[in-house]
């Protein structure tokens, strides 16, 4: 009799066990109770089997994971993040929220100050699409966010690269992300940003404006957070053999206006940027014929077609150095071209160290 009934507990225990795993596999294929007690044969066994500790079913769908907090064995905790998966995210921040933010323009319950900047469309479109870029593409880690003034202006400095001028961006996304009062970035752009077709106006509903020194002059004044890449085109043009070799920083014409204003200046150092479109070449006669500063080659552009626009995943480093204040020169400094010069040196020249700081720390462009 006790033979028996151990080979009975035995039997027992393997249907438990068999229904459990029929169960399990149910569950992650996110079936309802009618089909778990097919997929099981026993119906009246469901109330006992979601107590299983191998799986837990919860509602229609059995998501087992969001009740235990335990993942299924073997689930993948950090699947492969694919460009679609990025276009997928993005497309979902763009849409979270459509129907108020439709219902505000409907209702003009929007602002633009004296540039252009158009909070409630950065807020709640522009930064929503790009952060997904930044986080999940790029994986951008911010370092001296502390650096920046809370409320007062300041003119940030950084190093430009990439062949497409996608560092201004994530400046401005890892900024009010990562900054406790999620300040905007004022970016001053070149001419030729403002007269594309699409860029142009998005560019100015973001807060940016034409580099010159009259609107930079009226942003810091204004107390703005304001950016600038002084090495421009030829910067963010330059072959990839000169990566992270900075360019030329003009001469100065951003140094006099942050003394004239009495803003700090903040030196930004990026390391990533060169690595997402490798310049290796330069159509020339086809860029005069498109109007454009370059024409690149890079490894998969122009032979890919479109999918050679797509940017190679490096991981990415911004970096905001210790101020550098400008209040302690007199009103004459701003028209004496040594000290200009001299300040001018010195930010490039910390910029510059940064840059190899960062490069000697990396390991690998892609991995960090």
């Amino acid at each position: 009799m006790e033979r028996w009934s151990h080979h009975a507990d035995q039997e027992t225990g393997q249907l438990r066990r068999r229904d459990c795993r029929a169960l399990a596999t149910a569950v992650r294929a996110g079936r309802g109770r009618t089909q778990v007690s097919a997929a099981t044969g026993n119906r009246a066994a469901i109330p006992r089997l979601e107590r299983c500790s191998d799986a837990v079913l919860v509602g229609p769908r059995g998501d087992a994971a969001a009740q235990t907090g335990r993942p299924f064995p073997g689930r993948r905790r950090d699947p492969v993040v694919t460009f679609g998966d990025l276009i997928r995210d993005a497309a979902t921040a763009g849409v979270r929220g459509t129907a108020d933010f439709a219902r505000r323009r409907v209702a003009g319950d929007y602002r633009l100050d004296a540039f252009g900047l158009d909070e409630d469309l950065l807020e709640s479109l522009i930064l929503p699409v790009l952060r997904p870029l930044s986080q999940r593409w790029f994986r951008v880690q911010v370092d001296g966010i502390e650096h920046l003034p809370e409320s007062e202006g300041a003119l940030i400095v950084a190093n430009h690269a990439g062949v497409v001028a996608l560092d201004g961006l994530m400046l401005q996304v890892a900024v009010h992300d990562h900054h406790p009062k999620q300040r905007a970035v004022r970016l001053l752009a070149a001419d030729l940003v403002f007269d594309l077709p699409v860029v142009g106006p998005l560019a100015r509903r973001a807060g940016h404006t034409l580099a010159c020194r009259a609107d930079a002059e009226r942003l810091l004044r204004a107390g703005e957070l304001t950016g600038l890449f002084p090495e421009g085109f030829k910067g963010v043009g330059k072959p990839y053999k000169a990566r992270y070799k900075l360019q030329r920083f003009g001469r100065g014409g951003f140094v006099s206006t942050a003394v004239q204003t009495g803003v700090p200046l903040v030196p930004c150092s990026i390391v990533g940027s060169e690595e997402i479109y490798p310049k290796l070449a330069d159509i020339t006669p086809l860029a005069r014929l498109l109007g454009l500063s370059y024409f690149p080659v890079t490894p998969l552009f122009p032979h890919l077609g479109a999918l050679g626009a797509i940017p190679l995943p490096s991981k990415w480093y911004i970096e905001f150095g210790e101020p550098i204040y400008t209040g302690h020169y007199g009103p004459d400094a701003a028209d004496d071209p040594m000290t200009m010069f001299e300040v001018t040196d010195h930010i490039r020249e910390t910029i510059q160290q940064t840059l190899y700081k960062r490069l000697t720390q990396r390991r690998n462009p892609f991995t960090g």
